[in-house]
């Protein structure tokens, strides 16, 4: 049996509902899925009851934005009490931050000559928060950038023209968050830009509990240098697609690379541990 441990829906970048996300699980034949919106818990409640209906067991998650010197640092929260009302609050913060700076950067667009409408990004967010794949969906219609790649690389990554940067915690913020809402906080895709293994001490020492090893475009000797840091400080691995629907991150399948349960049962275990202190 396989797993998906990092997902996303409509409910923040992503292009898939709950439902449906829950029902390509099953079509798949993964026997459990994390749904991790960013800065999001909106679509829980639906997939919850999409996985009992369909027999796909769903875990309650979220993925958290942190900002360090380097860039950003994305902290997995798995098993949490996702209606906890001070949370819910904190989320919505970070949701109208996201918002004010995607507005600034169709903003800035316009001033180097590529006027988006304001209007037709919030369109193309749905039901989610509007976020940068949003303004970059919205440049590839209008023929700025032939994809959303592109646009990030060009535009509005972190260095690019259009970028703003925005509110956001740190990592050692976001883990608290997670753990006093009894979740397992969980470091996402460490490997990604430059690169935040150097960062697990410090994060260790504030509760960090795993790293994500398993993960899109991962090659083997990056799974053993991640899982080899992992056992040298005692934390759980985890692994997931970053799946946010059939072409908005390049080469991320649903249910691939394949994640065993085991990885599931380990982390059920850890917060079992955890839980009970």
């Amino acid at each position: 049996m396989f797993v998906d441990l990092h997902t996303h829906t409509t409910a923040s970048d992503g292009s898939v509902s709950a439902r449906a996300l829950v029902q390509l699980a099953r079509a798949k034949g993964l026997a459990a899925i994390a749904i991790s919106d960013h800065d999001s818990t909106d679509s829980l409640d639906e997939a919850l009851a999409a996985g009992r209906q369909v027999g796909v067991e769903v875990i309650p998650a979220v993925e958290m934005s942190t900002d360090v010197d380097e860039g950003e640092i994305h902290i997995l929260g798995y098993f949490i009490a996702h209606h906890d009302q001070q949370f819910q609050t904190l989320l919505s913060t970070l949701r109208e931050a996201r918002l004010g700076r995607a507005r600034k950067m169709v903003e800035k667009l316009a001033a180097l000559g590529m006027p988006l409408d304001w209007e037709r990004v919030k369109v193309l967010a749905g039901d989610g928060a509007v976020g940068r794949p949003h303004v970059a969906k919205a440049m590839v219609e209008r023929g700025y950038v032939p994809d959303i790649k592109t646009a990030f690389d060009l535009y509005i990554n972190r260095n690019g023209p259009a970028y703003v940067e925005r509110y956001k915690l740190t990592p050692v913020e976001a883990i608290a968050v997670i753990k006093r809402i009894g979740g397992l906080a969980v470091l996402a895709h460490p490997l990604e830009g430059k690169g935040s293994l150097d960062k697990v001490p410090e994060l260790v020492a504030a509760g960090l509990d795993g790293l994500e090893c398993l993960y899109t475009g991962y090659s083997d000797e990056q799974v053993a240098l991640i899982a080899a840091t992992a056992r040298k400080y005692g934390l759980v691995t985890s692994g997931g697609s970053d799946f946010h629907g059939e072409g908005v991150v390049i080469n991320a399948v649903l249910g691939q690379p394949p994640v065993p349960y085991a990885i599931l049962e380990r982390l059920r275990a850890r917060h079992s541990r955890t839980d009970s202190r």
